[in-house]
């Protein structure tokens, strides 16, 4: 095993992401050439598959002028033929970040703390990451972070960490015309009296969300057929899939898809779906905010499929239960 420990120094913070490679073969002439692996990068982690980016985990605070300041999330989100699919900073929603999960409401002994959805008295504070690489040819990074808020502080007057986060990303070998990517998102609460919740009107949004380019082509499929977003939430079984001409190769079609896995509180989850200027969200827990009990981790468990041209509803049912069954 070797260890080797990355420094970032955001904004006049120092902060230390111990980077742990897992693979005796990473000791010897290292992964082939075209093997899947992870590179370290001043701000996060590159996944690299067959010399082409899959995607990239921010780790360092990044903003925008000053505003909307977020770490912990993905972007860019790359498909098969190297095209990006995934949003940051977009002008419409500048809090918008590729793949991230976050509320609106964070509560702590009824007192709203903070607003990770709008990056509002909020940061992940990321704290340990280790790189895994497994026999199967899977390459996964683990992160573990602490929510903070200006709104809580500890007894010298510093913010008090409320919850810690363990989440994976663990990204499989592409196949002929996709490319599989899990998350596993672990909540542990540090604090009694912990709630978190989604946009406080008829639409609830929030959890886990993709900023995805949006072309004007794109269309929509769930299990129960063809989609038309609609402003609230819609009930469209546990995955959805956006095809559109995302490739940059002569305007081919390309996609993603998001599938729920059957573990998740209030599967199938409804979900915000846009055809423009927004993200794609299954909504958990909604308006409602759900309470987060101190020593009882809540995990979150999904699955995005990157693919090359259309996957039939019939194929996507196939792998939604493959998914299901692990």
């Amino acid at each position: 095993m070797v260890a080797t420990t990355l420094c970032y120094q955001p904004c006049h913070r120092l902060l230390l992401v111990f980077v742990t490679v897992l693979t005796a073969g990473l000791l010897s002439a290292g992964p082939p050439k075209n093997a899947l692996r992870l590179e370290r990068h001043e701000e996060g982690l590159l996944f690299i598959d067959k010399g082409q980016p899959v995607l990239f985990y921010q780790l360092a605070p990044k903003s925008l002028n000053g505003q909307s300041r977020r770490a912990n999330y993905i972007h860019p989100l790359y498909g098969l033929d190297g095209e990006i699919l995934t949003e940051d900073f977009p002008a419409d929603h500048i809090h918008h970040r590729g793949v991230f999960w976050a509320w609106h409401q964070i509560l702590v002994r009824n007192h709203k703390i903070s607003n990770s959805w709008l990056a509002s008295n909020f940061l992940t504070r990321v704290i340990e990451t280790k790189s895994i690489s497994t026999d199967d040819g899977n390459v996964a990074a683990q992160v573990r972070s602490e929510w903070i808020s200006p709104k809580l502080s500890n007894a010298t007057g510093k913010p008090q960490a409320f919850l810690e986060e363990i989440t994976v990303v663990l990204v499989h070998p592409s196949e002929e015309n996709l490319r599989k990517i899990d998350f596993v998102i672990h909540l542990n609460p540090l604090v009694d009296d912990l709630f978190i919740g989604g946009s406080e009107n008829d639409k609830g949004y929030g959890g886990f969300s993709v900023r995805v380019r949006l072309p004007g082509d794109v269309r929509f499929l769930s299990s129960r057929g063809p989609l038309t977003p609609q402003r609230t939430a819609l009930q469209a079984g546990p995955w959805i899939d956006l095809t559109a001409s995302f490739s940059t190769n002569g305007g081919q079609l390309a996609g993603i898809s998001i599938l729920c896995h059957p573990s998740l509180p209030g599967f199938p989850q409804p979900w915000i779906l846009r055809s423009s200027g927004s993200m794609q969200n299954p909504v958990w827990p909604g308006a409602n905010p759900a309470h987060l009990p101190r020593g009882k981790p809540l995990v979150l468990r999904y699955r995005l499929i990157v693919h090359r041209g259309d996957l039939t509803r019939d194929t996507l049912e196939r792998l939604h239960r493959s998914y299901g069954n692990e």
